[in-house]
């Protein structure tokens, strides 16, 4: 089996789940251009915990941990299986973080929102991994390194959150009727983008310290997945962008690809 890319992904709505947009259609097309994997660890903004825990059982429950929505999406089911075998595998890499598995948790949004576009034949298993909020960033770099072998193993790895995430900021920039993109969230994603392209994990791990990182993320949830992808990136990979541009004209739907 080849190396397994890793890969980002700025998951924005939940409606992005019903619609056929930009956002979408890239995840269409980055889908078909995969390989297929043994099985999928997904890293998303929605599983926040403390500890570090990854799902369990053979078949995870589709979360809609959302609301305010059409029915329509309540109703999407995204029947992946699960794999004890893998899950055995990530805590036996995780071991100096203690990663345990839980079978209290199934496929959030951040996850299934995505891979109904990738993989929406729902054909290869599906684990989550979640986020210990106690960690500081530079620890989940190294959480993101330590899975990297899952790559030699068949097991595609799949951050997924937002580089740009102040949802309070987006909602009330988009009831105002101003449809303008805000300079605070774009020099924050052009900044990243670059710190990715030199692989700066000095400055990926300090940016949601800085003043501009805390406008740009009042909580850093969805900022660390992509440190994961990072993390897990090979030093000679160069990463390839996706799905630039912002949506609520704040929120970035930036994606990237390594491998």
């Amino acid at each position: 089996m080849p190396t397994m890319p890793v890969l980002f992904v700025g998951h924005g709505s939940p409606m992005n789940v019903i619609l056929d947009n930009a956002w979408t259609r890239a995840f269409n097309d980055l889908g078909a251009a995969l390989p297929t994997p043994r099985a999928i660890l997904a890293v998303s903004a929605h599983w926040y915990t403390r500890g570090t825990f990854v799902t369990a059982g053979g078949d995870p429950p589709t979360i809609h941990d959302f609301g305010g929505f059409p029915r329509k999406l309540f109703e999407i089911q995204y029947p992946a299986r699960g794999s004890d075998e893998v899950a055995r595998r990530v805590c036996e890499l995780l071991t100096a973080v203690k990663a345990a598995p839980r079978a209290d948790w199934g496929l959030d949004h951040g996850t299934w929102s995505v891979l109904h576009h990738m993989r929406p034949a729902a054909d290869v298993p599906v684990l989550q991994l979640s986020i210990d909020h106690q960690r500081p960033p530079a620890e989940h770099l190294e959480i993101g390194r330590a899975l990297a072998p899952l790559r030699e193993e068949g097991v595609l790895i799949l951050g997924s959150g937002n580089i740009t995430h102040n949802l309070r900021a987006a909602m009330q920039h988009a009831q105002s009727g101003d449809t303008s993109l805000q300079e605070w969230a774009l020099k924050f994603d052009a900044d990243i983008a670059h710190a990715v392209e030199q692989r700066d994990h000095d400055f990926l791990a300090r940016a949601p310290e800085t003043a501009l990182g805390r406008q740009n993320h009042p909580s850093i949830d969805h900022y660390l997945p992509l440190l994961y992808t990072v993390g897990a990136a090979g030093e000679a990979e160069s990463p390839r962008f996706f799905n630039p541009g912002f949506d609520l004209g704040s929120i970035s739907m930036r994606g990237v690809l390594f491998g």
